[in-house]
């Protein structure tokens, strides 16, 4: 826990507090409703988000990797507030708010390839799994904080859809998240660890493996690791982003639930809140029983869990199969970043995040716009499609996990993590 890592902790919890209030299902139906109720439009400036952190992330991955992080932090918080004063500023109107989510792709295409390796090189390889599970612990319970106090903001502003009692609510969100902003100022290359960090050996070991079964690999298995990772994060979040931004106007608009507000709030901040404790469970389970094992199994779950609500349940079962699915597919997070960052070198932490962040930024976008034309751009609404496609999208994803299984395998870590 050095000055980096605390660093980390307290940006988490305000920017994910802040976030929870402002962003996601607040800003999707405010964004809905100044786009006179239309899912495609909602679609399309989510893609403008992923256009520009596309356009940003794999830069920054080099720079960070050559230079300094902390420098490009510096950056993106000036680029984050500037974002946020066009949503603060822009009289509800799409024009603005598009700028805002075109800056504010911007900062988090220099952000979180940059947070990520600064974080990553604080850290001691081989004891990751339990500081990112905290860590996924602390933004989760700080997204739930946000819709918890949306529901006390709700009930002073008035517990509807309006679009004026949805800039008020996001106004608060917005000023939470610019003391994040300022925190990121605070970052220090210079305070990283130093060889405790470095990547893990694990080629030794196949190596060994390899000359007394007579096989010649053409690929490491640290690079292979890598791929595998990676590629499944790219499918699952190609996934998600047909769903996610999607899910607070299914709440709203589906003739069988037709939700208020507060309701709302209750069941999103629910699910950020199991999602943490799913991920420190998942993490104790993963000691013992393997981390690669556990992604797969937590990951699956969920996926059956999104079949479920396809055939829209009574409310009384969609919300607790809509929270079981939300906590365990982000349950695995956290150990596949421990991996991914115990088996890449320092010097290339930057680009390999880069990567991470374009598959959550450009494919996750993108497919968002493909939700909303799944959707449709008028009711009735296709929900049922969308949420099959993405279900089938997600079985696909978690096929390369299963390949992990004989590479993992042969990790020295399991040792270090009983003993940290």
């Amino acid at each position: 826990m050095n000055h980096n890592v605390k660093l980390a902790f307290l940006f988490s919890i305000s920017q994910s507090i802040g976030r929870g209030v402002w962003m996601g299902n607040v800003l999707s139906v405010y964004i809905f409703a100044i786009a006179g109720n239309n899912p495609v439009i909602l679609g399309w400036t989510s893609f403008a988000t992923g256009i520009t952190m596309t356009l940003v992330v794999f830069p920054t991955g080099f720079f960070v990797d050559k230079y300094r992080r902390d420098i490009v932090l510096k950056i993106a918080s000036a680029v984050g507030v500037v974002a946020l004063g066009f949503v603060l500023f822009g009289n509800d109107e799409i024009k603005f708010l598009v700028v805002a989510l075109v800056l504010w792709g911007l900062f988090q295409g220099m952000n979180r390839p940059s947070l990520e390796s600064i974080l990553a090189d604080s850290v001691e390889s081989g004891k990751r799994s339990r500081v990112y599970s905290w860590l996924h612990l602390v933004r989760q319970i700080s997204m739930a904080i946000g819709p918890f106090l949306n529901v006390g903001l709700f009930l002073i502003f008035g517990d509807e859809w309006d679009i004026q009692i949805l800039k008020n609510v996001m106004i608060v969100g917005i000023c939470i998240t610019l003391f994040s902003l300022v925190i990121m100022l605070f970052f220090d290359d210079k305070k990283s660890l130093d060889a405790s960090s470095e990547s893990l050996d694990i080629e030794e070991n196949h190596e060994n493996d390899d000359r007394r079964n007579g096989k010649h690999r053409r690929i490491s298995p640290s690079a292979l690791i890598t791929i595998l990772l990676v590629g499944s994060n790219i499918i699952i979040g190609f996934g998600a982003g047909m769903t996610i931004k999607y899910f607070p106007i299914f709440f709203k608009e589906h003739e069988f639930y037709l939700l208020d507000p507060i309701l709302v709030q209750v069941i999103m901040g629910l699910t950020a809140i199991f999602t943490g404790l799913a991920s420190l469970v998942a993490q104790k389970f993963s000691v013992k029983r393997g981390r690669v094992q556990i992604i797969f199994t937590v990951q699956f779950i969920a996926t059956l869990c999104l079949f479920g609500i396809a055939f829209f349940p009574p409310l009384f079962i969609l919300v607790p199969i809509f929270i079981t699915r939300g906590s365990l597919m982000n349950a695995a997070q956290p150990l596949s970043r421990s991996i991914l960052m115990d088996v890449v070198p320092k010097k290339h932490r930057g680009k390999v995040n880069s990567l991470e962040a374009f598959a959550w930024g450009f494919f996750w976008n993108f497919s968002a716009l493909l939700g909303g034309y799944l959707i449709g751009s008028e009711p009735p609404y296709n929900f049922k499609l969308c949420f099959l496609v993405t279900a089938c999208v997600y079985l696909v994803g978690i096929i390369p996990i299963l390949f992990l299984t004989p590479l993992i395998g042969k990790e020295k870590i399991a040792e270090k993590e009983i003993q940290g």
